[in-house]
């Protein structure tokens, strides 16, 4: 059997999280592999919504295995809420969510560092949700960390040293907090982690693996914010391109099977950072609007643009897409006419290949199509498509040379569609 990957192509929020809902019974075990809890999977179905921040999204579809690979990283707070409100929703996951060991903590000096490093940086600063991520992630590199299996045994000494540590640096920032408020909850989610499965996750996965039973990657963020490959420094800190499900789950590269890259059907971002196709007039107020862009774990309102195929085609390239998964199709129902990026005007001349870094007077070469200009929310068949809509999926299909085999066309889990 092989571990198929299912990962965003853009800066995130891409609808990865419905998808892997829908995706869910087709396999065993359902596996987040990187990032934590400055993810926020949100899906729909029955009338109830959810968000998921640390927990894999395959959570709601029978008893599959969910695991929650090393290299995630895991608040012990957030866990707890999470789980607790899950709890209130009537979902139990104490026989089906396994933790691996070897996932990082995030700890409540982390969320302070974080915070005191975002403030320092006045106008430069990335737009960090402030859940710590990149000091954790630091630690880890550093080898600093405080592991999930670090729980079972000295746990206490292991804190108070690096709490020590981080509170030296902090004060270096002159940043004002009150430690009581940050470790509020602390002790408590220790205790929850200690009640659900720690494993040694790459054993677990790879005997799943010869056991052949069929796994699914789930990744957070997306290709445009991986550590390496994305729109640095504006990125978040880690992979979160298709090798690092590899790394983030311990198994082989040779094990990779399908890869199925998600994208909007238009651009969104949140934070600092470039995007060459942002819309500042009525059209990207419209997609904010239409597609209720606001951040799942922030809330902050999203920059929104036109699809960016330049940006596209680098993260297919990247991930090895199989296949395309387009979301909020239905967002752009409103529009006469669409735009599509298809390439960049600079200095230098016309460029179709994303640049090491994207500069400022950089302009999109767009080509115009026509909107469908209906209303996509009850479509329950491709046939049921409009022309146009059809138009703007082959033009995609066409560019990118890989098939868009899933359309999405409203955040319920039935507003999927699958094409043959």
């Amino acid at each position: 059997m092989s571990v198929d990957v299912l990962l965003g192509l853009q800066w995130g929020d891409e609808g990865k999280g419905k998808v892997v809902d829908v995706l869910t019974p087709e396999y065993d075990v359902i596996t987040r592999f990187q990032g934590g809890p400055n993810a926020g999977h949100t899906l729909e179905f029955e009338g109830k919504k959810f968000v998921l921040h640390n927990i894999p999204s395959g959570i709601f579809q029978g008893d599959k295995i969910n695991v929650i690979g090393n290299g995630v990283v895991l608040d012990p707070i957030i866990f707890k809420e999470e789980i607790d409100g899950l709890k209130k929703q009537g979902i139990d996951l104490s026989n089906n969510l396994f933790i691996s060991k070897k996932a990082h903590l995030i700890l409540p000096t982390h969320r302070i560092l974080d915070a005191a490093s975002e403030a320092a940086k006045g106008k430069t600063k990335i737009g960090s949700t402030l859940k710590g991520i990149g000091p954790t992630y630091m630690d880890k590199t550093g080898r600093n960390g405080i592991r999930v299996g670090d729980i079972l045994s000295g746990f206490d000494e292991k804190y108070a040293s690096l709490k020590e540590k981080h509170m030296k640096l902090i004060d270096m920032y002159g940043f004002d907090y009150n430690m009581e408020e940050y470790e509020k909850g602390l002790k408590e989610g220790i205790e929850t982690l200690k009640q659900f499965t720690l494993i040694d996750s790459e054993h677990e996965l790879n005997r799943y693996l010869r056991g052949g039973q069929s796994i699914l990657a789930e990744g957070a963020q997306g290709t445009l914010l991986d550590i390496d490959f994305g729109s640095y420094p504006y990125v978040t800190s880690s992979n979160t391109v298709c090798a690092g499900a590899c790394i983030g789950m311990g198994i082989s590269p040779r094990n990779i099977g399908e890869v199925y890259g998600i994208f909007k059907a238009y651009c969104t971002r949140v934070g600092s950072g470039p995007f060459p196709t942002e819309l500042f007039d009525e059209d990207g107020e419209k997609m904010r609007e239409n597609g209720n862009e606001f951040g799942s774990t922030t809330g902050r309102p999203r920059r929104c643009g036109w699809l960016d195929l330049v940006a596209l085609k680098y993260s297919v390239m990247i991930n090895g897409v199989t296949q395309l998964i387009m979301t909020k199709g239905d967002v752009l129902g409103c529009f006469e006419t669409i735009k599509i990026a298809t390439a960049y005007k600079t200095d230098e001349g016309i460029i179709s290949e994303f640049p090491f870094e994207i500069p400022e007077n950089l302009e999109p070469v767009y080509k115009e199509m026509p909107g469908w200009h209906c209303d996509l929310t009850n479509v329950k068949s491709e046939k049921d498509f409009p022309k146009e809509l059809k138009n703007y999926i082959k033009f995609i299909e066409d560019e990118l040379e890989v098939p868009v085999t899933i359309v999405s066309v409203g955040p319920d889990r039935e507003q999927t569609i699958v094409r043959k």
